[in-house]
């Protein structure tokens, strides 16, 4: 669940976040997802976060970028929880991959509301101060993730509960917004 949802704030750094624990030797991915710490994978997660990083810096640049990522991170969530249950039973697996999708759909979706409403307002200061937040959150997530899963588990459920009422709080400033015109 917590690499679900720093997926869904910013898949290429939880890419990377996970194949620099694995690459030295902090962590042991199992098989099919320690891939991640292989050069190319992980020289690729490295130079897509640099630009994700960029491109989150400009106001309606990001709103295009998380655009395009509603179709990217939600399934690249799904493929992590698939590969790191790689010894659980099928359908536990399948289980993992579909929690762990919406997961990343209800952060990333977050995620996109809010920095399209912050959008609005003239000053760049809160649009960089959230993607650098978001970006921390991400590794952060995802290291606490490997040492402490259980305790994620109930940390991701708080920031769920915390994305719901942004979302509620959003769509209400939307139609009010929508009303108004």
């Amino acid at each position: 669940m917590g690499a679900g949802f720093s997926s869904g704030l910013n898949l290429y750094a939880t890419v990377a976040t996970l194949g620099v624990l694995e690459r030295f030797g902090v962590i042991h991915l199992p098989p099919p997802l320690a891939i991640v710490a292989h050069p190319i994978v992980l020289g690729a997660a490295i130079a897509l976060y640099i630009i994700e990083f960029l491109a989150d810096k400009i106001p309606f640049v990001d709103t295009v970028w998380d655009t395009i990522h509603t179709f990217i991170r939600p399934p690249a969530a799904a493929v992590i929880a698939f590969s790191a249950s790689a010894t659980a039973p099928p359908e536990w697996r399948w289980a993992a991959a579909l929690l762990a999708g919406g997961v990343a759909l209800t952060s990333h979706s977050t995620k996109a509301s809010t920095r399209a409403a912050v959008n609005t307002v003239p000053e760049p200061f809160s649009n960089w101060a959230l993607s650098i937040g978001e970006d921390l959150l991400a590794v952060w997530l995802t290291w606490f993730t490997t040492v402490h899963p259980v305790t994620t588990m109930v940390i991701v459920v708080a920031l769920l509960v915390l994305c719901a009422v942004l979302l509620h709080y959003l769509f209400r400033f939307v139609r009010a917004a929508l009303k108004t015109l």
